[in-house]
């Protein structure tokens, strides 16, 4: 089977064949028709994650999928072969730079029946990292303020549109050439990050969800009024995350130092910081797929490479500039 491997730490991305998945009796074998690139696909290959999501190399790379299940292990009761589905697998088992994919029954959700296949591998991490930043962590509520970074990027433009469904009144950094276009998913208030200092502009708000860290993460928390909240996708991790990840104690020592000084400034300011490293959930896919289904939320896909030019693909990351999500397809 052709795959998108890395051989070690910052080593390129490359074409390798591999073995065939090995379909658990709770897993649902894929056939990948489209599958979404991350930032964080990048960022372990460069091995800036492996202290807290440890990888045995070689490994294939790859966290969102949209596709047809073609097999089912023997305890799967929810899927069956000809299903179009869509999922992000789960850590330590992801992969979707390849042909197939066995993935959890408890991390697959069917795909929205009013969208692409590639419309849907754009989906899984972005919309379950705004999810859960903005329902679980956040808990926004109608009338609350919220301000989302970088509202014409993957998770932003998805948290810009979850956040107005429940009820928020939503700003967003962005550049002035994607204005109009975060004006269109529901932001209210932009926020020119390269002309405008949004601390100097916005106060008293309920949420941040950031995407960016240090100075912009300081800011952030300095725009919140007592109270609130602020999400970090980008770090630094925090000890209830070490704890919640099971990771060891030299490692939540470590973490614990890392994160001290943002912790310290949002207890003085009466505000929280929390970081969040999305986890899977099909459970959650489902509701998301109803709100796609219902035009509440629309998936943004920037740019479109054929599966042969995977390695250009991830590289083009780099660059930024893509509005939403790029997208690779069978």
């Amino acid at each position: 089977m052709r795959a998108f491997t890395i051989s070690s730490y910052a080593s390129p991305l490359h074409e390798t064949e591999v073995p065939e998945p090995v379909v658990g009796a709770g897993d649902v074998l894929v056939q990948v028709q489209a599958a979404g690139l991350n930032q964080l696909d990048e960022k372990i290959r460069l091995g800036e994650f492996k202290q807290i999501l440890p990888y045995q190399l070689p490994i294939i790379l790859g966290h969102d999928v949209a596709g047809t299940v073609i097999r089912v292990g023997a305890q799967v009761r929810g899927f069956k072969p000809g299903d179009e589905v869509y999922a992000r697998p789960r850590d330590h088992r992801i992969g979707t730079f390849a042909e197939r994919i066995a993935v959890a029954e408890a991390d697959v959700a069917l795909k929205p029946a009013s969208i692409s296949m590639v419309e849907a591998g754009s989906l899984p991490l972005v919309a379950l990292t705004a999810w859960q930043a903005l329902v679980e962590l956040g808990d926004v509520q109608p009338g609350q303020k919220v301000l989302i970074h970088a509202g014409a990027g993957g998770v932003g433009s998805i948290a810009i549109q979850l956040a107005k469904q429940l009820g928020a009144e939503v700003a967003t950094t962005a550049s002035a050439s994607n204005a109009d276009f975060v004006r269109e998913l529901g932001a209210d208030t932009v926020i020119d990050y390269r002309a405008e200092d949004f601390e100097q502009l916005l106060q008293g708000y309920d949420f941040v969800l950031d995407s960016l860290g240090g100075e912009n993460l300081e800011k952030s928390l300095r725009i919140l009024k007592r109270g609130g909240a602020a999400v970090g996708i980008a770090g630094p991790p925090t000890p209830d995350f070490a704890h919640s990840a099971g990771l060891n104690a030299v490692l939540r020592l470590a973490i614990s130092a890392l994160s001290g000084k943002i912790r310290r400034q949002a207890k003085r300011l009466g505000v929280s910081y929390r970081f969040l490293l999305m986890r899977a959930s099909g459970d959650q896919l489902r509701e998301i797929a109803a709100l796609i289904d219902s035009g509440a939320i629309r998936p943004v896909v920037g740019r479109v490479f054929p599966f042969d030019d995977t390695v250009e693909a991830l590289g083009s990351l780099a660059g930024g500039g893509i509005r939403g999500k790029a997208v690779i397809v069978a």
